[in-house]
């Protein structure tokens, strides 16, 4: 590393390794790209179903555990974040969704000049390389493959066309047109490798640019200020180094997502005042609602058992195993291709076409949690999320050390609203599972059982076996009110010279999964930062 750079950003995950693209598009510019976590040279950080392998696993998770939480009967849960080049999108589910274009619109009207939906379409079709081509809504230049599912099963075909029968239309594209619908997901793969932000955004050539530095294993103690303006951050380079400043003479952009952005925000001395001062930190900007506004997606899942073949009856031995991993090796193709769920279903659970308010992952397999071998029968899962949940939480450090993982309180279930929907949202399960298209291929409600029935046997569903969907964001939310952190330029408030580009200045979670919106934050934030810079993506 050199003692200075233009621009230092702080974290190579989804946003970061976009960002770290663009702004060495010119080669005027240089830029530093902090990862806290290894290189991606893993084989299982490749394959696409990698994620039973690298998620829960301390080489590339950071392993975050909640605190108990009220809402979930006091149990604990984990959340995996990406420890490692790529980020959480080198360990996720692979689903390419973007959100329902009234999410963004929403975001304006909070707001936040130019994050309508019509402002923000063109960024994510700037990055997107669409395997279905180019329309009004996709785009094929960039450099992110979203690929079709190769792999289908018949119970996923029946699961659709009961869906329908129940008055979900089918919807070839989600991130079309419209959101409502039932249909298979797209994926990022391509040729069946994973495609992470990583290997997407930084392959070769790009980190073969003289102006772009890439280091790993360096954590992030600080960023530092000359009273309000940041002018570097502070870092530790491997395990037993010293602390080592580097200077930035543009910019400072934290990329470390939802957790550790205001994490490192905290340490840095922006934050809660009292709280700081009683971990002995001194603050630079005094602004509590670092770290509040959590939201994320939890997710009900149901099992049923079923008497049509699925994926459960391919990998139940080590025989069978072993003839899908010969398939991949040999084709690139097979069950080791798949992203985390196969078909999509967003609706309303009141089932009248009005806007979607939860979403289905629905997958032609089952086991007792994710990363479990799979059941020893035939059965496939349905998992469904309420998209919008009113309940928030925090995220706090709990100590100076930057090595300390700070405290984490979701809060989920806090609301009526959300409690209603996890309700409800088991009833449209159950509706599409009696449809006829599909009820004489079910056998059983393994999980939970239709011994559940009254609405007070539900809630206690979503509290004892509902778990996260790993969609955490908001911690440093944009906007111009006083729970805010950053404006709609994410330039943080108070403070010169130090933004956020993650899924932490999302104002409001959006209606899906969060990858692909974390990605047009950063391709957005990209040409922002030139503009005020007086620069350009070339030269």
């Amino acid at each position: 590393m050199q003692e200075k750079y233009d621009y230092i950003i702080v974290g190579a995950g989804s946003a970061g390794c976009l960002l770290a693209n663009r702004l060495s598009a010119n080669p005027n510019n240089s830029v530093l790209l902090i990862e806290a976590g290894r290189k991606d040279n893993n084989l299982w950080l490749h394959v696409p179903v990698g994620y039973f392998k690298t998620m829960n696993n301390p080489k590339f998770d950071w392993m975050y555990q909640l605190e108990k939480d009220k809402g979930l009967n006091n149990r604990r849960i984990d959340w995996p974040r990406g420890k490692v080049l790529g980020g959480s999108s080198a360990l996720n589910g692979l689903l390419y969704i973007r959100g329902d274009r009234h999410d963004y619109d929403n975001w304006e009207k909070l707001g936040n000049k130019g994050w309508s939906y019509n402002d923000v379409l063109p960024y994510f079709k700037k990055f997107e390389c669409q395997e279905n081509g180019e329309n009004e809504y996709h785009g094929v230049d960039g450099e992110l493959k979203v690929s079709n599912l190769r792999l289908r099963r018949k119970i996923a075909d029946l699961f659709i066309k009961a869906s329908e029968e129940i008055g979900i239309p089918f919807n070839a594209d989600c991130n079309g047109e419209k959101q409502e619908g039932v249909g298979y997901f797209q994926q990022t793969t391509h040729k069946g490798f994973r495609r992470s932000s990583y290997r997407s955004f930084l392959n070769r050539e790009i980190r073969s640019r003289k102006n772009l530095t890439i280091v790993t294993n360096t954590h992030i103690s600080k960023v530092v200020f000359e009273e309000s303006k940041a002018i570097g951050v502070e870092c530790i380079q491997g395990k037993g180094k010293s602390n080592q400043t580097i200077l930035a003479n543009k910019e400072v952009i934290l990329s470390a997502g939802a957790i550790s952005s205001p994490q490192i925000l905290q340490l840095s001395g922006i934050g809660d005042d009292k709280h700081l001062s009683e971990l002995g930190i001194k603050t630079i900007h005094n602004n509590p609602s670092v770290g509040k506004n959590l939201q994320d997606h939890l997710q009900v899942r149901m099992v049923y058992k079923t008497n049509t073949r699925t994926l459960n009856d391919e990998l139940n031995t080590w025989w069978k195993k072993g003839l899908i991993g010969l398939q991949y090796m040999l084709f690139r193709t097979g069950p080791l291709t798949l992203s985390a769920s196969q078909v999509f279903a967003f609706t309303n659970t009141s089932l009248d076409g009005s806007r979607p308010n939860i979403q289905f992952h629905m997958q032609p397999l089952s086991a007792d949690k994710p990363g479990d071998g799979v059941h020893p029968f035939s059965a496939f899962t349905m998992s469904i999320c309420n998209l919008r949940p009113e309940s928030r939480g925090e995220v706090s450090i709990k100590s100076s050390d930057p090595q300390s993982l700070p405290t984490i309180i979701p809060n989920y279930l806090a609301t009526d609203s959300d409690r209603q929907i996890a309700i409800d949202s088991i009833k449209v399960a159950r509706k599409i599972a009696k449809a006829n298209a599909i009820k004489d291929h079910i056998l059983d409600e393994f999980v939970p059982g239709s011994s559940f029935a009254s609405d007070e046997d539900l809630l206690e569903v979503a509290k004892n076996h509902s778990q996260s969907i790993y969609h955490p964001v908001g911690t440093c939310k944009m906007g111009h009110d006083k729970e805010s952190v950053v404006d709609d330029r994410l330039r943080v408030h108070g403070v010169d010279n130090l933004r956020v580009v993650d899924a932490s200045i999302m104002p409001e979670l959006v209606s899906g999964n969060t990858n692909a919106p974390t990605m047009m934050i950063a391709e957005k934030a990209a040409e922002m930062i030139l503009d005020d810079n007086n620069s350009s993506l070339t030269k």
